[in-house]
């Protein structure tokens, strides 16, 4: 049994300035909650239904809950199983710029920043810098989209304008008119800056791109969604 105030507790999770006063965020099923037990992520609590099977490994109590109270907590259309409040991760002090770097300027999205997330998981890379004002990475939508991989992924905010304009290290910037990213040479570190998905990378930053790559068009739709852009240009730039 949980009580109403626990749900509406829940409920208020979803609203970034509740979740910034707690400090935690949802995941929300079982794949998600499975990856979330395999991280380092501190979990504050975990509720559940009888249909989920708790890992047996798993030592700390998990509250039983109803499907229809799950239905209460969960944003989902269809709620799964099982749901945790969690920890926000503190952000790191330094960046390692020996890697490659995505940095987001302006990413509005909460699915598309979760999906980049995603993508940078997928080509191993473990640092992202977005601009203040972008989509929060807690956002339950972004979280949903990153498909766990939130959980391997630092992002951090800060000024991007600021962070650029001391950085030592290469940086390259997804433009229309760059150069063509599919006849590329591999990059083994470096900062790749995304833009906004309808303005693109603001002018205030593209004085400190090094180097503007592009992703050439064969018809005629007038842009990429940012994430899809994220994937194909990261496709041409790693090459492991």
């Amino acid at each position: 049994m949980i009580s109403k105030n626990e749900i509406k507790y829940i409920q208020s999770l979803y609203h970034k300035k509740t979740r910034d006063k707690e400090n935690v965020f949802i995941v929300e099923g079982q794949k998600m909650v499975t990856e979330l037990f395999q991280s380092n992520f501190g979990i504050k609590k975990v509720y559940a239904t009888e249909k989920y099977v708790v890992p047996e490994w798993y030592s700390s109590a998990v509250t039983m809950i109803s499907d229809i109270e799950l239905g209460k907590m969960s944003r989902l259309e269809t709620p799964n199983q099982v749901l945790a409040v969690v920890e926000k991760k503190q952000q790191q002090q330094r960046i390692d710029t020996e890697q490659i770097i995505l940095a987001l300027d302006g990413i509005q999205d909460p699915g598309n920043l979760g999906t980049i997330i995603r993508i940078a998981d997928w080509f191993g890379i473990q640092q992202i810098v977005a601009s203040q004002d972008s989509a929060d990475c807690y956002n339950p939508k972004t979280v949903q989209a990153t498909m766990g991989s939130i959980f391997r992924v630092d992002v951090q905010y800060l000024d991007l304008n600021n962070f650029l304009s001391q950085s030592k290290t290469k940086i390259l910037g997804a433009l229309l008119n760059g150069n063509n990213v599919l006849q590329h040479s591999s990059i083994s570190k470096g900062i790749l800056v995304i833009g906004n998905e309808s303005k693109g990378i603001r002018e205030n930053i593209k004085p400190y791109i090094n180097e503007a790559v592009s992703i050439p068009a064969f018809g005629k739709a007038e842009s990429l969604n940012a994430a899809v852009a994220t994937g194909i240009i990261l496709s041409h730039l790693i090459k492991k």
